[in-house]
């Protein structure tokens, strides 16, 4: 993983790149490949990935929003943080769908619940998982999969790409899938909240109607709070 500090504050710079280290040991978590830079020229130069940046909207040279907006044209899978003491620039920055938005002075517990949260959307987004059937083992990554399916005891993955029957059982995905954009709505159905059309009180409908999950009528209110959280972390 590449996260990238862009800040004209080297104070700033320095404590955040140490703030996030301290984050992946407390996780036990492979140090990431850090790199800052003190002006968006000298971000948007960099031709290497860029997982996750952090980025101070007044800078020397181009603001944050116009970098920001750049970053997303080139990949719109990169996560966003800005980081700033003008607040006044906050309905730009989430025109182009920053993940979060940090206030100056850093507060490292804030910053460490949100960096849990972008690792997870990182892991949606990049790391395959295993699906293994009787003909083989297919992978694809969480954000590719619409739902789970079980119908005794077949279970049916349906992804963007296709159906497939996993051996793997209900308890394997719901192990698998703990992160904030999945729901087990149901014994037999766990959804990914991405691709939620419309919901009432015992049934959801995925993916333009294509789709059909049961919706235990006592997880009515914890699914709905978790799926208003679910849009707000992705506006």
């Amino acid at each position: 993983m590449r996260i990238l500090i862009c800040d004209d504050d080297k104070n700033i710079a320095t404590q955040l790149q140490k703030y996030i280290m301290e984050f992946f040991k407390s996780m036990r978590l492979e140090s990431p490949k850090i790199r800052c830079y003190n002006n968006g020229e000298a971000l948007l130069s960099d031709a290497d990935s860029k997982d996750i940046v952090f980025l101070d909207i007044e800078m020397p040279g181009l603001n944050g929003i116009y970098v920001g907006k750049k970053l997303k044209e080139l990949n719109k899978n990169t996560i966003i943080f800005i980081i700033t003491s003008y607040v006044e620039y906050l309905d730009d920055a989430m025109r182009f769908h920053v993940f979060r938005y940090l206030s100056k002075p850093i507060d490292k517990q804030r910053l460490f619940q949100n960096m849990k949260d972008a690792i997870q959307l990182y892991n949606s987004t990049t790391v395959k998982i295993p699906i293994e059937t009787k003909q083989g083992i297919y992978t694809c990554t969480t954000s590719e999969i619409i739902l789970i399916e079980a119908m005794g005891r077949t279970i049916t993955i349906h992804t963007l790409n296709r159906d497939l029957i996993a051996k793997q059982n209900m308890e394997y995905w719901s192990k698998t899938l703990n992160m904030p954009c999945f729901f087990h709505t149901h014994r037999s159905f766990i959804v990914n909240m991405k691709y939620v059309t419309d919901f009432d009180h015992s049934l959801i409908h995925l993916y333009n109607d294509q789709y059909t999950a049961y919706l235990t009528k006592r997880k009515y209110s914890k699914f709905k709070n978790a799926f208003f959280l679910y849009l707000e972390s992705t506006r």
